[in-house]
């Protein structure tokens, strides 16, 4: 038994695997993090916090002593919350394969987005800085017309060369820039994704929760995610009626290279 409490549910091996299967189909595509940054671990949950390599200096409990402290970075833990139909289960145990998991569908956008916001925007509350908040570059702003996007990217592109970071490169999207530059044609009838893509030499990236776009470096060893608990599903409570279950994962982020990325601020979109 750990702390997720799973042999505690009213819950079968077969409605478990179904449970389990659900989370990491809606969770693998929204997880834009993971394509983009370093990711370390997992490193269990009893793991609490990221070594920074440094250290402050305190004062010592003696005379003629020196005392320095380490610094670290505590890991946060993210939890987010659903409750699923018992009769959902039993009939899962039944064979069917249409079970309304619309609950933790929700829950899995819901923590997906919130580990992208850290990451990319910052989790202030948890002493995490975000990508676009880190950078040393002035943000571009990016034109009105999603046709545009190739040469404000390849700007960023240039923007990260000069300052002697290589790439690949890689680059994330809101939800309404990822669609608009899949459904955009260039004059001469280059589609846009493609032509980013060329630019780019790497992935480009559905991120939801992030605000316009932000090109980064995929040489490695510039963003660093250390996971304690990865992303699973663990058991809260249960009523005749519903079982209370839940998504959880402990992570931490810093950035090492602030120069290694550069945000697009997005505008008003014809």
């Amino acid at each position: 038994m750990n702390h997720l409490l799973r042999s505690h549910a009213p819950i079968t091996d077969i409605a478990w695997t179904q449970l389990d299967a659900e989370g990491r189909s809606r969770l693998v595509p929204a997880l834009a993090v993971r394509k983009l940054v370093d990711f370390s671990g997992p490193l269990g949950w009893k793991h609490s916090a990221t070594n920074l390599g440094r250290v402050s200096e305190i004062k010592a409990p003696g005379e003629n002593l020196q005392a320095r402290q380490r610094r670290v970075l505590a890991l946060a833990e993210l939890r987010a919350p659903f409750a699923i139909s018992r009769q959902e289960l039993l009939d899962a145990d039944r064979g069917a394969t249409d079970l309304d998991l619309t609950s933790l569908d929700s829950a899995a956008r819901r923590i997906a987005v919130a580990e992208n916001i850290a990451v990319f925007h910052g989790w202030a509350e948890a002493g995490i800085v975000g990508i676009t908040g880190a950078t040393t570059h002035e943000p571009i702003v990016l034109g009105k017309d999603y046709a545009s996007y190739p040469g404000h990217v390849a700007k960023a592109v240039e923007i990260l060369l000069e300052a002697g970071v290589s790439g690949p490169y890689g680059l994330a999207l809101g939800p309404q820039e990822y669609t608009g530059v899949v459904e955009t044609t260039e004059h001469g009838g280059l589609v846009v994704f493609d032509h980013l893509r060329q630019i780019l030499g790497g992935p480009i990236v559905w991120a939801p929760g992030v605000k316009g776009l932000v090109v980064l470096s995929l040489r490695g060893g510039d963003f660093l995610f250390e996971s304690g608990e990865d992303l699973c599903l663990g058991y809260s409570h249960h009523d005749p009626d519903t079982v209370h279950l839940y998504l959880e994962e402990s992570f931490s982020f810093r950035v090492a290279t602030p120069e290694a990325a550069v945000a697009l601020t997005a505008g008003a979109v014809g």
